[in-house]
């Protein structure tokens, strides 16, 4: 039989089971294939209410936001060269072709390129958050790969590895003050947009009707991205789609040949024949890209594909069929400027485009609130930031976080800065320094990412750095020129974040540096328990510590004052990684450390890991993997202790009961410590006081908890 079927397959013929099951795994493929397209399209349809909002809702201050003189047909066509360029260049060739492609792990913003970088070469600072996150995503200590000379000189300077950091916390920073701003500017020109019809609805109402908006905008944010997503998207679908249509009609009726500005000649003309004021006048055109950094943000939100198709295929072309169409009118109507939106809306539709400009701009707003979520989320996991609440709204999508502490600052912040600076002028100053120092702080994370994570040619990576380099900087030399005018806020917020984030990250280094000088070693460990005063307790405790090497000065300090050790104990530590998802198989790693039932223990964590509800308990998930090692690992193992022994003890330990075991230090800062310590601790020790306990987030409960003071001298 079977010299038949290769007889009749090499005359051409096919077996029809092989033929048939051929088919069916095409047909699934192909299934599986319509499936994920159709996944890609409903989340690029839910991103329309997240991530774009900002972008796409530019065309309401833009113009407003520029301070134009006796302006001319040929200025308005060399602002729309300028805008369709810009956001050609940066929407489409930087983020969607280069940028998203640079996440990690499905997260992006300037933490995650700086975590990127991290775990390819070894320029971290936070020196228990730096190991073993090389040995990830395909790079082994087996095969080492060739390093660069700049990855070379990274690693070796740490004035460079400290510029790197800086500048990937600045861009954090700007971020989160974007996300202060993008909700006031939007929300604020919106509503400005109802004293056209009514001249006398004053100023202060407007002001007042919009902080009133503002504060509803938040208060849902609880209920997550995905339910957020859902309500916000047919409203952002509304505006992407009916804001070019004005934009065409608009064309087809003032000025059919708009689209000749297309080509850049018109602004070189427009730079000769401006100079410094065109110059100037780049402040303005900036804000037709705000928004796009979310892009990249907001990406752990939704993925690269979703983002991409909506981007390239929905609000690329509208906004530039909406500016196309706002010049066309303004080539007609040359001192229209100040309220470049709303009256380039025909009469017939100006209501009804009021109302959806006025929830388009509410919804806009979520972009940056989501991004902020997100990166203090990375911040607060990586220890560059004091812990506060961060809550999954999600259990299919782990990058989908809230954060009530977040949420409320940023309200407050955005109301202050609605009703302490009212014009929209002032605010589009600063928003603009905000959005182009992002994207030139990308700029040069990204290039890096290039030359030592992907390993890109380098004609390539100067054509990219060049390029973006000229461009973004040409903006950031205009906007930084409006720092008096509205410009210093965001400087002053990122001011304030650095400070919170340099004094957490001065006190957890002074504390990691005591803490590996007055280690406890297993030596020593071992000495205090053969005491005969000392006697060990019936019971299981998890005695948690922040360094590995070696056990922490809390130890000594509570078998001192305790006299006792439980049975069995487990010296656990807690460290998250510089990447975004741990392998359950790599999550808990245990060692005997030779003492009977001693054991240390490792509990990995990445800045994207989701806690599943569905999960054992923590107890229950940390014992079993203990069991599990020693069932299998027989390193370290006691003479005359037998697989079987250590097991049974475990689990009468257990039985009897669990203690979680944790310290609770202090800086004690004497007179002799120097200002910068006093300073510096002291601010370290408030925000300790005032932050949440890491505890809690493993849902220990509280009666199973102990706490050990101790002083540490600065």
């Amino acid at each position: 039989m079977d010299l038949e079927m290769n007889a009749s397959s090499h005359n051409g013929a096919i077996p029809a089971d092989l033929s048939l099951s051929d088919t069916i795994l095409d047909s699934n493929r192909h299934a599986n294939k319509n499936g994920a397209v159709w996944k890609d399209v409903l989340l690029a349809y839910k991103s329309l209410g997240v991530v774009f909002g900002g972008l796409v809702t530019s065309p309401l201050y833009v113009y407003p936001s520029m301070n134009l003189s006796s302006p001319t047909e040929a200025d308005y066509l060399g602002i729309y060269s300028i805008m369709f360029w810009t956001l050609t260049m940066i929407g489409v060739v930087k983020y969607v072709c280069i940028v998203l492609n640079a996440d990690d792990h499905g997260e992006g913003g300037t933490l995650a390129l700086y975590s990127l970088l991290c775990r390819h070469a070894d320029i971290g600072i936070l020196s228990s958050r730096n190991a073993n996150t090389r040995v990830r995503n395909g790079q082994s200590n087996l095969n080492p790969r060739k390093q660069g000379k700049l990855e070379k000189f990274l690693e070796r300077s740490i004035f460079a590895r400290r510029m790197l950091l800086f500048i990937a916390v600045l861009g954090m920073c700007m971020l989160i003050g974007d996300g202060i701003l993008t909700p006031a500017i939007s929300v604020l020109s919106a509503i400005d947009g109802i004293r056209v019809p009514f001249p006398t609805f004053g100023k202060v109402a407007v002001e007042a009707l919009s902080a009133a908006i503002l504060i509803a905008l938040f208060l849902p944010q609880k209920f997550g991205t995905s339910r957020v997503s859902f309500m916000f998207a047919p409203i952002m679908a509304s505006w992407t789609f009916t804001t070019p249509m004005i934009g065409i009609y608009s064309i087809l009726r003032y000025y059919p040949q708009i689209f000749k500005a297309v080509s850049p000649h018109y602004i070189v003309s427009f730079f000769l024949r401006n100079g410094r004021l065109g110059w100037q006048l780049l402040g303005g055109t900036v804000l037709c890209i705000t928004g796009a950094e979310a892009m990249f943000a907001d990406l752990g939100h939704f993925n690269r594909r979703s983002i991409q198709i909506a981007f390239l295929f929905t609000i690329y072309p509208s906004l530039i069929l909406t500016y196309a169409g706002q010049t066309a009118y303004l080539i007609k109507n040359l001192n229209d400027f100040g309220d470049g939106f709303y009256k380039f809306v025909p009469k017939p539709v100006y209501w009804p485009m009021f109302v959806i400009a006025t929830l388009a701009a509410i919804v806009a707003s979520q972009s940056l609130i989501s991004a902020s979520f997100s990166v203090i989320k990375q911040a607060v996991v990586l220890d560059y930031f004091p812990r506060v609440k961060v809550v999954h709204t999600s259990q299919d999508k782990e990058g989908q976080v809230y954060s009530p502490e977040i949420n409320y600052i940023l309200m407050f912040l955005c109301v202050a800065v609605v009703l302490g600076f009212g014009d929209g002028k002032d605010i589009g100053n600063a928003f603009g320094i905000v959005v182009i120092l992002v994207m030139f702080i990308t700029t040069i994370l990204m290039t890096l990412v290039m030359i030592i994570v992907w390993r890109t040619r380098l004609l390539f990576v100067g054509l990219y750095f060049v390029a973006f380099f000229i461009l973004e900087g040409t903006y950031v030399s205009a906007v930084v020129t409006k720092f008096v005018e509205g410009g210093w806020l965001p400087f002053a917020v990122s001011i304030v974040l650095a400070f919170i984030m340099f004094g957490w990250y001065y006190g957890r280094q002074k504390k990691f540096e005591y803490e590996m000088t007055n280690k406890v070693t297993l030596e020593c460990l071992s000495s205090l328990l053969s005491r005969p005063d000392v006697q060990r307790v019936p019971g299981l405790c998890i005695f948690y510590t922040n360094i590995q090497d070696g056990l922490t000065p809390i130890l000594g300090h509570y078998i001192h004052n305790m006299k006792s050790l439980h049975k069995v104990t487990i010296f656990t530590t807690l460290r998250y990684l510089l990447v975004a998802k741990v392998a359950p198989n790599e999550r808990i790693i245990f060692r005997r450390l030779g003492i009977k039932g001693i054991y240390g223990c490792v509990i990995q964590y990445g800045y994207a890991d989701l806690r599943n509800p569905e999960d054992d308990d923590f107890v229950t998930q940390v014992t079993c993997s203990l069991r599990n090692h020693l069932e299998s690992n027989y390193e370290g193992q006691l003479e005359g202790c037998s697989v079987q022994q250590e097991i049974l003890q475990l689990e009468e330990a257990k039985s009897v009961g669990v203690v979680h075991v944790r310290g609770k230090t202090r800086f004690y800062i004497g007179k002799d410590s120097g200002w910068s310590d006093k300073v510096l601790l002291g601010f370290y020790e408030f925000l300790h006081s005032n932050c949440r306990s890491a505890l809690p987030a493993l849902e220990i409960p509280l009666l199973e908890s102990l706490e050990i003071g101790m002083l540490y001298k600065a």
